[in-house]
């Protein structure tokens, strides 16, 4: 469900984004240093995101004797570290792995990275290696304050939305990525309960049908589902979670 954003908080994200898209656009063209874009990035947070920036947004968090750009901290707790580039710089993997050391040190879900114009938003998946995945990314000069789709992407990492008291805006999505993507939805087609469902509706259109799960299954790895898909160890993992899921269910209907 999409979370409601109250007519104050869309106001405010729309009159810093008609402000900062300029600045940090002449920013870029500029090729400013790190420093410097630090310094709109915290303007930002105040301006577009609703963050205090004397009393929430701070410089101040040690990790492993070194300091991470940015942290919002909430009634003195660290919700969110931010880790920057300058506006000029394009991001990569080196920087991300940079900022997912500092939250995994510090025991933080979750992480930004950004060069003022590029917002990355990565959860920290605290296992046996520390791993992350990013769960979106969006153009800050390319929002639309009127799109509630864009908005929803400010919105989550947002004062109000970071803040809030009960499950936030970001765990929710998170939650939903995880079941709602191609690697789950892949496995389940591919699941003996999959194949059935699919080899019985063929039967319903075709009495004369002859195609077995293996047919089926050949022709759903071959012509359906990317190779790309298949090949990604993501596929792996989420086969793992459908099948215990699925025998759990069955399980369940055994003891009923």
């Amino acid at each position: 469900m999409m979370a409601t954003i109250s007519v104050k908080t869309k106001d405010r994200i729309a009159a810093g984004l008609k402000k900062y898209k300029t600045i940090i656009k002449k920013a870029q063209s500029q090729d400013i240093n790190e420093s410097d874009t630090v310094t709109i990035i915290v303007d930002m947070l105040q301006d577009i995101f609703g963050y205090d920036k004397f009393n929430e947004v701070t410089s101040e968090v040690a990790i492993k004797k070194t300091f991470c750009d940015l942290a919002i901290k909430i009634d003195d707790k660290i919700k969110v570290l931010i880790e920057v580039k300058s506006a000029g710089t394009t991001l990569n993997e080196n920087h991300i792995k940079q900022a997912v050391d500092y939250g995994s040190n510090k025991g933080i879900d979750w992480v930004v990275l950004t060069n003022g114009i590029i917002w990355k938003i990565y959860k920290i998946i605290f296992g046996k290696p520390v791993s992350n995945e990013m769960l979106y990314e969006f153009d800050i000069t390319a929002i639309s304050a009127k799109n509630e789709s864009e908005l929803l992407q400010l919105y989550m990492i947002s004062k109000e939305g970071i803040a809030k008291s009960s499950k936030t805006p970001l765990q929710d999505f998170y939650a939903k990525k995880e079941i709602v993507n191609k690697f789950i939805i892949s496995n389940i087609i591919l699941s003996e309960d999959g194949l059935n469902f699919i080899r019985k509706n063929l039967k319903k259109i075709s009495a004369d049908s002859k195609a077995t799960n293996d047919d089926i299954e050949g022709i759903v790895k071959s012509e359906i589902i990317k190779r790309e898909v298949m090949d990604d160890e993501a596929m792996k993992l989420a086969k793992n979670k459908v099948n215990r899921a699925l025998k759990k269910k069955a399980l369940n209907k055994e003891t009923k």
